[in-house]
């Protein structure tokens, strides 16, 4: 009977440590992780990544998912023409039996869409239901990173400024999943890192790579340049007055023509007249008026089209001017294609300007989706042994399930609190940022390893009280934390490449478990080793 009531009270006193306020904060914070990852049970389907400017999706309506909406609540395709879809394979296999030029009804969770076939991806990339709000950096789900280096000296200021018309530029050209960041090396040297998941390296090359100068030019002298300051609008996703006018076949296989209309800005109508007033009038055979001089269109220097000037635009302010390039390739839906990314990379530098310094590429990668696939798949694996043989040990030391199991749950604990941060942050876990995760779950078991010794702790301190001892242990425990802040902080504001990330979440991590999880694990183990 005392024994019965022996292990009652003993169960009583441990359910009233889920009262105590450290344990309650703890719980709290992990019911409120899980809320921000939202994991999910159910990924039968695929969800809208991406839509691409100007493509059959586009003009049928579809837009960019919102930077600010979670991966989870991303536009899922439900049907394709009647057929549910449950993974990419389906997805894809549906979308090939659909012949060219045919009408595709798309059901999505939002609305149904009409789009007429004349790509094999409609201008969507599409991917997998996420299983969580957890974005992925491009070391685990693939794209390119690009390291680039200005060609002069600059300020941070100037690449403040070259980075935000970097990131109009992209985002302008339809990509996304873009990360745009300052790099420093240990000499000084300025660089900006540019990472885009899911894109090309050609993709990335050609848009970043090149300064992107564009110039219409008559004879030598430079009519207008992209940018707002001289062109205040550009046609873009209406065909009304942009799109592909003209595919004809030739004998190395067809060449399409793309027109889109821009208007300018006053001052650029006005060198239009300056410039073509003293300019003769030639009479063509069929009768056709044009000026002397053609309006050339140059491209980092390079010229990409040329154009005849009509003769009654002679001296006037020409505030509207069509622009049209070429499209080439061996079959009409290549041309088509070729026409339609000329076509958007011009409107892109119209829109957004050339960039302020030319940029020199110092490296870049493609990372496959594949090798991130795997490494997840492994360094989940691999973290989860490295936490149960922590914890084996733990009890071999202590012999105590009661030590073991607490510190388990805690580092893993600490691991789900660090991936809700990044939800809600929505930073973008890579290498470096596991890295981080690792650094932060080891200082966590080296500070619980001070709690334990400090509670469990007898001899000639025996006397001290709980109080004591936890106090003791935290005094070493925040200097601990304080020495890792110091080494980090520098780190992280140096802005070293890619251990700024190892810095950051370092820092969280540390944080997460000084001011969470280990009082909750002291006040844990109070309970459960009290006799």
């Amino acid at each position: 009977m005392v024994n019965e009531y022996w292990n009652f009270s003993v169960v009583l006193r441990k359910m009233k440590m889920l009262k105590k306020a450290r344990v309650i904060v703890l719980i709290f914070c992990l019911l409120a992780t899980l809320v921000a990852i939202n994991p999910q049970f159910n990924t039968e389907g695929v969800v809208i990544k991406s839509v691409e400017d100007n493509s059959e999706a586009s003009l049928a309506g579809l837009n960019n998912p919102s930077k600010d909406l979670a991966p989870t609540n991303y536009e899922r395709i439900e049907r394709i023409n009647g057929e549910k879809i449950n993974n990419l394979q389906e997805y894809s296999q549906i979308l090939q039996e659909t012949p060219m030029n045919e009408s595709v009804r798309l059901d999505t969770d939002l609305k149904t869409y009409t789009i007429i076939k004349n790509s094999d991806d409609l201008g969507l990339s599409i991917q997998n239901i996420p299983q969580s709000n957890i974005r992925l950096g491009l070391d685990l789900q693939g794209g390119t990173r690009v390291l680039l280096k200005p060609t002069e000296q600059i300020t941070e200021d100037q690449r403040d400024n070259l980075i935000e018309v970097m990131r109009a530029r992209l985002n302008t050209y339809g990509l996304s999943d873009i990360d745009i960041r300052s790099s420093d090396d240990l000499s000084g040297n300025k660089y900006v890192l540019v990472e885009i998941a899911g894109a090309t390296q050609q993709e990335v090359s050609d848009l970043i790579a090149s300064q992107g100068k564009f110039e219409a030019k008559i004879g030598n002298e430079t009519v207008f340049a992209g940018g707002e300051e001289d062109v205040t609008f550009v046609c873009k996703n209406d065909g009304t007055c942009a799109g592909i006018r003209d595919c004809v076949p030739t004998e190395e296989g067809y060449y399409c023509k793309f027109e889109f209309q821009i208007r300018l800005s006053n001052d650029a109508a006005q060198n239009h007249a300056r410039i073509t007033e003293n300019l003769d009038v030639i009479t063509e055979a069929n009768g056709q008026q044009y000026l002397s001089e053609k309006l050339d269109f140059y491209l980092d220097n390079t010229q990409v089209d040329s154009l005849n000037i009509g003769a009654d635009l002679k001296g006037s302010l020409a505030t509207s001017i069509v622009i049209s390039g070429p499209g080439l390739g061996e079959t009409q839906e290549e041309a088509v294609q070729s026409a339609l990314t000329q076509m958007n990379k011009l409107q892109t530098v119209l829109l957004t300007g050339s960039f302020p310094f030319e940029l020199e590429v110092e490296k870049i990668d493609t990372i496959s989706p594949a090798l991130g696939s795997a490494f997840i798949k492994n360094a989940m694996i691999a973290g989860l042994c490295a936490i149960l043989a922590v914890s084996l040990i733990i009890f071999i030391r202590y012999r105590k399930l009661k030590i073991a199991i607490p510190m388990l749950i805690t580092s893993l604990s600490e691991i789900v609190l660090i991936l809700g941060f990044a939800a809600v942050a929505k930073y973008n876990l890579d290498l470096a940022a596991i890295a981080g995760i690792i650094a932060a779950v080891g200082t966590g078991v080296d500070h619980q390893i001070i709690i334990i010794d400090e509670i469990l702790s007898k001899g000639s301190e025996y006397v001290h009280s709980w109080k004591h001892k936890l106090k003791r242990a935290f005094s070493i425990i925040f200097a601990a934390y304080l020495t890792t802040l110091a080494a980090m902080i520098p780190l992280f504001s140096a802005g070293a490449g890619l251990l700024r990330g190892f810095a950051l979440v370092t820092i969280v991590g540390v944080s997460i478990g000084v001011f969470i999880t280990r009082p909750a694990f002291a006040t844990i183990i109070e309970s459960l080793t009290q006799e």
